[in-house]
């Protein structure tokens, strides 16, 4: 780890300390602009109290960050216990970090991402997969079916690893030979190593299950997926809905919901959200082509990705 991540991870992570106070990304993007107009020091070393100061903060301020920045041994303790779990940070200023989240959801983009498996998965060409825990059972065959064609046609699966739509889809596209990139609301470092997952976490990797973290780990599978597909919903209710609704107000990526008949799924369609079947999951790169004239931000550029790999 360089010491830029080493820096923007004592700036932004609790570091397994929830009373930590760390800076948000709107505070970080402002030290960021701040710093780009300093005179670097002569030797290097961490910014200083007084450095703070000559950018204009006062002392508060100024003191709270270099406090964040002189806790090198805290930080050395939390990544060496991530090893040894087979943890990684994966920051906003890492190559590995996914820039189709960093686009899509901005200053609202996780600060650190960690990982448990291969990281480059995430860079991979990917779908995702949502949905109700209780499925019906034609609900449920949607949810194995985006799994298994995900597998067969090269493409990583995105999930939450929740009971019902995620997991059905995950076993499935496992099952068929495919990856999957599975972003937990629990603590990562008890998920079992499996060669074929990649499991991601927010934060940090010793964090348990909180609702808050259920909520909050969805824009990260709406802004992963190139395209997201709702395998069942409850109508006004739930993480489900709340994800996607949220999706779909801010034009993370494309919506594909399963065509059940339900008053849900008809609502998500009236907000923008397209109805399909199982047929239409055969050939992935022809419901791209479908959807051709969505005008999301950065779809067009996902979709000829997506497109240049499936076609």
């Amino acid at each position: 780890m360089n010491p830029r991540e080493r820096g923007f991870l004592l700036l932004v992570s609790h570091l397994g300390n929830p009373e930590r106070k760390v800076l948000t990304m709107a505070q970080l993007r402002n030290l960021a602009g701040r710093i780009q107009g300093m005179e670097p020091p002569e030797e290097e070393r961490a910014l200083t109290a007084a450095d703070l100061e000559a950018l204009g903060y006062g002392p508060e301020m100024a003191g709270r960050i270099s406090s964040l920045l002189e806790e090198e041994e805290l930080l050395e303790r939390y990544l060496l216990r991530g090893r040894r779990m087979d943890c990684i940070p994966v920051t906003r200023v890492s190559g590995a970090y996914p820039g189709i989240v960093r686009r899509r959801l901005g200053l609202d983009s996780p600060g650190c991402l960690w990982v448990k498996g291969d990281p480059a998965m995430l860079a991979s060409p990917s779908i995702a997969l949502v949905g109700s825990r209780e499925l019906r059972p034609e609900n449920g065959a949607f949810a194995r079916e985006v799994g298994r064609q995900a597998a067969v046609q090269g493409l990583v699966l995105v999930s939450g690893n929740a009971r019902g739509a995620d997991r059905i889809a995950q076993e499935a596209c496992l099952e068929a030979g495919g990856r999957v990139v599975s972003i937990v609301a629990d603590a990562l470092e008890r998920c079992p190593a499996h060669q074929r997952i990649a499991y991601v976490s927010e934060d940090g990797f010793d964090l348990g299950f909180s609702a808050q973290r259920a909520l909050s780990r969805n824009r990260v599978i709406h802004a992963l997926g190139r395209m997201v597909f709702v395998a069942q919903a409850r109508l006004g209710r739930g993480g489900t809905w709340d994800g996607v609704t949220r999706n779909l107000r801010l034009g993370l990526s494309s919506v594909a919901c399963f065509r059940d008949g339900s008053e849900a799924m008809a609502e998500l369609e009236q907000m923008g959200a397209f109805l399909v079947g199982v047929e239409d999951l055969q050939d992935l790169g022809a419901l791209v082509q479908s959807m051709q004239n969505i005008t999301l931000p950065g779809w067009e550029e996902n979709k000829v990705n997506m497109e240049t790999h499936l076609l």
